[in-house]
């Protein structure tokens, strides 16, 4: 049985995972790090699915590197949970940084356990030093107007 899931932003792009026992930890529920894979699984995903694959990426020398991630860890998921992880891009600077936020639900109670953001820089992938971000990764990544709506109501 599903419960409604409350996104905190509209038009979420979203994975679902299972929680497995090699996810759970000493004290019986899914240990941090994993959550941390799990966002970093759908920004895999979401980028795939904007065309941004990682071929691409390699063959045009450049990609995003997280600069810095902040994660709040509300609940914990448990062994037999299914969890919901959102992903949306809420920011592009068109220079060089790239926001997101993510949101992981509990599928079954619709609890939000965790939310999380992550800030990126556009990285040359031989020197690994900051670069420009290329135009297709502007087209790619663009903020879409109803999450960049919610965003700015949500910080009032």
């Amino acid at each position: 049985m599903s419960a409604h899931i409350s996104w905190d932003l509209p038009v979420p792009f979203t994975v679902v995972f299972d929680v497995q026992p090699d996810d759970i930890d000493a004290y019986d529920h899914v240990n941090n790090t994993v959550y941390l894979r799990w966002i970093d699984a759908i920004a895999w995903a979401h980028s795939d699915a904007a065309g941004m694959t990682t071929a691409y990426c390699q063959s045009i020398g450049k990609g995003f590197a997280v600069h810095r991630h902040e994660i709040d860890y509300l609940r914990s998921a448990h062994l037999g949970d299914r969890v919901h992880v959102s992903t949306w891009i809420v920011k592009m600077d068109g220079k060089l940084r790239s926001d997101r936020r993510f949101q992981i639900v509990r599928e079954q109670t619709g609890e939000t356990l965790v939310r999380a953001r992550t800030e990126y820089i556009c990285t040359d992938l031989k020197s690994g030093r900051p670069t420009r971000i290329p135009d297709p990764f502007k087209t790619a990544y663009r903020v879409d107007p109803r999450i960049q709506e919610a965003v700015l109501a949500s910080e009032q």
